[in-house]
């Protein structure tokens, strides 16, 4: 059965939601994701929950990925609450960073592990200028283009090709409308911030005579940001401290503030030092120094984004015209475009032999004769700026200084999306039976653009900070020495910044072909009823490319460093479908059948493959269904697994070799000749500093596709003594899943690679570990690999009610529930069982037991009322503190007005969150102290929208 499900409110399945594409079907014979063969949404024999306008309008939310992601069975995708255009890193998968981006994870196994189609087709993937995504950005689709949504929650490769291994998004856009729908709608946070509008327009015209169907529309949303400075949870790297002292940061295990302060931090000459005031218009001196402490640190976390500003607007087209009684052309154009921005603290500009860049920085020496150097000698890196030794021994670790006067890092994604079908499609007969068939072109466009400010050109800078004699021409002399203060003056002047400074200016884009025809019908029949069978050909090209800016690609930037890539695959696929009906209108047989499908698929990458598919469906009585299925899946690596440029990712970790806290140097023998092996001085002076090490990761042209293997089994009980009755509509559902993937694509953890290298001595993890002349890491390679498994089973749960009119309408309640019963991901760490914990896999992800949502409503033509409970249980942080983050739940609320006398008019108000619940603190959360990709930001968020033509 459908489950009408949104979070979400839930409603039964009818054939009024079938498309238009089935329009030559009967009204119970129709194509549901999950099949291509024609059939009676109430016999599903697969998991498929529905999403429909009424759902999607009823959580007041303005995009469809954030209205997915409430979705008990999804996990914690991308969405516009994550703050992340490169300052922390891309991710080591080689995906890249989808800033401003927003997709959907089903099962827990990631976005680019759950396919998103758009009429049964695919759909382009997504970019933002920072790297190449394996995966659809939601916020590229219209919403009000959506006639409603369809989640098959269970492997579909052997339908639908690659990346269905936790399910299939089935976006259905609107094929048939008569007249003008408009919505205008304006939401905001009570603290007077995320301000959102939404504005949609949509025509349609129908004419039967003539055989043309036309809708066409456009729509502009506007989001506003939220900023960390404004929420109390998120104003210092660990909630509830009050200062960069606070003992909060180390009691707590969580992150502290910044070794980078706008004062600056001066490692040098055996001396850890900062000023005690910006040094303006003349050069420090020794008595403007101190000791640092801990109290000198930057408090860099009011400067981020809880809710990231975006804009975007955008229009489509859905055309049909009957060329004939049997044939019909249908042309279907989308056009988005997002503006959207992330945004970072002042750079924290860091050069020396300890900075740890991995890149030009680490070389720089400050000369003697520069007029700002306090210190009167060379501060001397050891090497020179091509790495070659410079005879001078280091005599500095690193001077690691705020850059306050170059402004906060802006990152800017200015990102256009098209997408145009074109397809032919109808019926004949053979005999008694029917046959339809459809052939389709898509072709779909991604092109990003991201505008960095902020960086620092390293070149420049070593010329700035070099000999005066050689800071000619444009070269002005640069003071890193005079520090500054936030929203004060700085000791860095305007042409200093205009000499090192420039605009960090990134592309990319995304390119899709694809070719398919479909034919399904009838065999013949059998006393159960006829047999179906649906074949098909697709042949699909996908091109992508991400081109970092040149001063990047050379090496000489101060942020995240990254390299161009680009690729393309091709794939040729056949399917087949069958469908046999054993027994029909038997006792304890209402009716039972058979379902198979094959898939078989040549990819231009890695050669053959075929996958299959098997399902069973049992009615014993008319209002109880039993079903169950096995489905292998498929994922070809994307295209920037196979061919993304190395890329750094900044990630905690703990070094062996530090002779500073928890490690091993100072008292294990092996781990210290192995070490000074490697590169650490042999006298102990290494300590690793706090922060963050560069772990760089690229594609692996010689990765196999991920293989998955998945069990369903479940039910469906309606029954027919209630409806009439006590109830109009009344079932229960139940599906239990069983996942198991195989060769699943990641790289090497670099914690694993430091411990192989400082206590195994072995090579190849060494030749991976690069070190400064003073022992910092100053980067750990990888490669991306076939190396783990992940293996997850749980139950799904639906339960609808909806009472006879009562007082001239309806109430109804709707329940969906999700239990994880197990998540186990085998790594070459070991095994991480995650249920129940966060970051259990070293990245914000939530693993709850439990999660359901509620909806009770009460409904007339003229006003209604609904409420909405979202409940997450308790989860336990994967750290050494073991912190438990309690279970939450949020409640929203919203009213509607339609009296006669507003005639085609309908205003609505609603709150989320309208308990203003709190996130539940997670410590080593990145950002903002909770994980944005499970709870929402906090804040009570109210909206009232007016819709006409509804």
């Amino acid at each position: 059965m459908l489950a009408l499900a949104a979070g979400l409110a839930v409603a039964p399945a009818s054939a009024q939601t079938v498309p238009d594409s089935a329009a030559s079907a009967s009204d119970q014979d129709i194509v549901v994701t999950g099949s291509r063969i024609r059939r009676s949404p109430l016999d599903q024999d697969k998991p498929v929950i529905t999403v429909d306008q009424t759902a999607i309008a009823r959580t007041g939310l303005s995009s469809v990925a954030d209205v997915l992601q409430r979705l008990p069975s999804a996990g914690g995708g991308l969405n516009t609450k994550v703050n992340n255009a490169g300052n922390i890193g891309g991710p080591p998968d080689g995906t890249g960073v989808s800033s401003g981006a927003a997709e959907i994870d089903l099962r827990y196994l990631g976005a680019k592990r759950t396919l998103v189609l758009v009429d049964g087709l695919r759909y382009v993937n997504g970019s933002s200028a920072g790297g190449i995504p394996a995966s659809v950005d939601l916020n590229e689709i219209p919403m009000n283009s959506i006639e409603r949504i369809e989640v098959l929650q269970s492997g579909a490769s052997p339908l639908y090709g690659t990346d269905a291994v936790a399910g299939v998004v089935n976006i259905i856009t609107k094929q048939n409308q008569k007249g003008l729908r408009a919505n205008a709608q304006f939401g905001t946070f009570r603290q007077g911030d995320g301000h959102t509008q939404n504005y949609e327009l949509s025509y349609g015209i129908q004419k039967p005579e003539s055989g043309t169907s036309v809708v066409l529309g456009g729509y502009y949303t506007k989001q506003e940001a939220v900023s960390t400075a404004n929420r109390a949870i998120s104003q210092f790297p660990s909630a509830g401290a009050v200062s960069c002292a606070d003992p909060a940061f180390a009691a707590s295990g969580g992150v502290g503030c910044s070794g980078s302060p706008p004062l600056g931090r001066y490692r040098v000459l055996g001396q850890n030092l900062t000023l005690r005031a910006p040094v303006i218009g003349r050069t420090a001196t020794l008595a403007d120094f101190k000791t640092f402490t801990d109290a000198d640190r930057f408090n860099f976390a009011p400067f981020n984004y809880l809710l990231t500003p975006s804009e975007r607007y955008g229009g489509f087209l859905n055309f049909k015209q009957a060329l004939s009684d049997a044939v019909n052309m249908r042309v279907k154009l989308v056009y988005n475009h997002r503006h959207s921005r992330t945004q970072a603290a002042f750079l924290p500009l860091v050069i020396g032999p300890g900075a740890g860049n991995g890149n030009l920085l680490d070389r720089i020496s400050v000369d003697a004769s520069n007029p700002f150097n306090p210190f009167g000698v060379t501060l001397s890196s050891g090497v020179n700026l091509d790495g070659t030794p410079s005879g001078r021994p280091a005599n500095y670790v690193a001077i690691n200084r705020r850059f306050v006067e170059g402004g906060q890092r802006v990152f800017t994604q200015d990102v256009d999306t098209f997408s145009g079908t074109v397809t032919l499609d109808g019926s004949f007969h053979i005999g008694d039976h029917k046959w339809f068939w459809d052939a389709n072109a898509v072709y779909g466009l991604n092109d990003a653009h991201q505008l960095f400010t902020g960086n620092v050109n390293a070149a420049k800078l070593a010329q700035a900070l070099g000999p005066v004699s050689q800071c000619t021409g444009a070269c002005v002399p640069f003071n890193i020495f005079g520090g500054a203060t936030v929203g004060g003056a700085g000791s860095i002047t305007p042409a200093m910044l205009s000499f090192v400074t420039f605009d960090q200016r990134d592309k990319s884009q995304q390119e899709l072909n694809d070719f398919s025809a479909n034919l399904s019908g009838a065999l013949f029949t059998l006393p159960a009823g006829d047999v179906g069978v649906a074949i098909g050909y697709e042949h699909r090209d996908q091109g992508a490319s991400y081109d970092p800016d040149p001063v990047i690609v050379a090496g000489l930037g101060a942020d995240v460093p990254t390299q161009p890539s680009r690729g393309r695959f091709n794939v040729d696929e056949i399917y087949g479908e069958l469908r046999v009906p054993i027994l029909t209108n038997t006792p304890f047989f209402q009716k039972l059948e058979f379902d198979g499908a094959v898939r078989h698929s040549n990819y231009s990458t890695f050669g053959s493959n075929t996958v299959f598919t098997a399902s069973g469906l049992w009615k014993p009585t008319a209002d109880l269904l039993l079903r169950g299925g096995y489905a292998e899946s498929l994922r070809a690596p994307s295209i920037g697994e196979l061919y993304a440029g190395a890329s750094r990712s900044d990630q905690t970790i703990q070094d062996p070799c530090t002779s500073g806290l928890g490690g091993s140097f100072q008292t294990n023998a092996t781990v210290k000749a192995n070490c000074i092996a490697n590169g650490v001085p042999a006298n102990g002076s290494y300590a690793e500093p706090a922060g963050q090490i560069g772990v760089f990761s690229g594609g692996n042209v010689k990765l196999k596709p991920e293989t998955a293997v998945t069990w369903t089994a479940g039910g469906v009980y309606s029954p027919s003594w209630a409806r009439g009755g006590i109830a109009s509509v009344l079932s229960l559902e139940v599906n239990y899943y069983a996942i198991s993937l195989s060769n699943a694509i990641d790289s090497a953890p670099a914690s694993l690679i430091l411990s192989r290298c400082a206590f195994n001595a072995d090579a190849a993890s060494c030749a991976l570990v690069k070190r400064t002349t003073v022992g910092t890491i100053a980067s750990v390679g990888a490669v991306l690999q076939n190396l783990n498994s992940i293996k997850t089973d749980g139950l799904d749960g639906t339960f609808l009610y909806r009472t006879p009119q009562i007082h001239g309408g309806t109430a109804g309640l709707s329940v969906n529930a999700a239990y994880l019963l197990k998540y186990d991901a085998l790594l070459p760490t070991g095994l991480q069982q995650c249920v129940g914990k966060e970051r259990c896999l070293s990245v914000d992800q939530a693993f709850p037991r439990f999660k359901l949502n509620a909806t009770v409503d009460f409904a007339t033509p003229a006003f209604g009322a609904s409420f909405t409970g979202r409940y997450i249980s308790a989860v336990t942080e994967n750290n050494a503190t073991k912190h438990r983050m309690a279970p939450t739940s949020y409640g929203d609320i919203q009213l509607y007005l339609s009296p006669a006398w507003m005639q085609k008019f309908k205003l609505v108000a609603g709150v989320n969150n309208v308990f203003n619940k709190q996130p539940p603190v997670c410590i080593t959360c990145d950002g903002a102290n909770f994980d944005a990709t499970t709870y929402d930001v906090p804040g009570q968020f109210g909206y009232l929208r007016l819709s006409y033509g509804f």
